[in-house]
């Protein structure tokens, strides 16, 4: 086999099942333990998914539009994949590195490429102190919750939470509440990357708070501390045409 070697991968819809049976049809391919580069066919969602899957190996990952939401992914087309892998400009992430302190129970560790997100268990607002670098910035955040988005997942739930879209190359984090009732007025943050995030979960016995990294929720939380693991490396392949910094900006003049 020449050039890469190339694992498909597919959502479980219609037709991303289809677009993997069409690939593995016209092209060469291995088991995505032994890949060179994985495509995979979905949403945003499953892409997450396979950065997850081979997030140890670091193996790039090309992905193609067979799903709902399709910021982190090209166009599908299946004549010329070779090509377009060939000619792909490559977005290097660094996920989140979640710590967790559990009102009872051991400690846990989890990975975010997204984002980490606290977020209310009742009916009650979460009441929640936010310390950067060690230093008290918030002394308590009543709301919904709050969550530290990678630049990748700043057009994810981060966006939705009306959070700032951060470019790949800003070397940012994006910190911003879910719903605040106090302060009403404030928007969040924008952080360097190194940064380290701490929240520290108050009145946690009768307002408790569930945190998650990406897919992977933790109840009960009392303190959840957030930094950037350097150690870990993830590529995404786009398009030259539609790449991943023109959809950023893209996004931020969208009506």
């Amino acid at each position: 086999m020449s050039g890469p070697r190339l694992a498909f991968v597919a959502a479980e819809t219609a037709n991303a099942r289809h677009a993997l049976a069409s690939l593995r049809k016209r092209y060469a391919h291995v088991p995505v333990e032994r890949a060179d580069i994985v495509v995979a066919l979905g949403g945003d969602g499953f892409v997450l998914q396979t950065l997850h899957r081979v997030l140890e190996r670091g193996v790039p990952v090309f992905g193609m539009h067979r799903g709902s939401v399709g910021f982190l992914m090209n166009d599908f087309r299946v004549p010329g994949l070779t090509a377009r892998i060939a000619k792909a400009t490559r977005v290097t992430l660094h996920p989140l590195r979640m710590t967790v302190t559990r009102r009872k129970g051991r400690p846990a560790e989890a990975l975010a490429i997204n984002e980490v997100s606290l977020l209310r268990q009742l009916r009650q607002a979460a009441k929640i102190r936010i310390s950067v670098d060690g230093v008290v910035r918030m002394e308590e955040l009543i709301a919904d919750g709050v969550l530290v988005a990678t630049p990748a997942g700043s057009t994810a739930y981060n966006l939705s939470a009306h959070g700032p879209v951060v470019p790949m190359g800003a070397e940012l984090l994006a910190l911003t509440p879910i719903t605040a009732f106090r302060p009403r007025r404030w928007r969040g943050a924008l952080l360097p990357a190194a940064a380290k995030v701490s929240f520290e979960i108050l009145e946690a016995d009768k307002r408790p708070v569930s945190a998650t990294a990406d897919q992977m929720e933790i109840r009960d939380v009392a303190r959840v501390d957030v930094a950037e693991d350097r150690t870990k490396r993830l590529t995404l392949l786009f398009d030259p045409e539609h790449n991943f910094e023109e959809r950023v900006l893209k996004e931020q003049f969208a009506p």
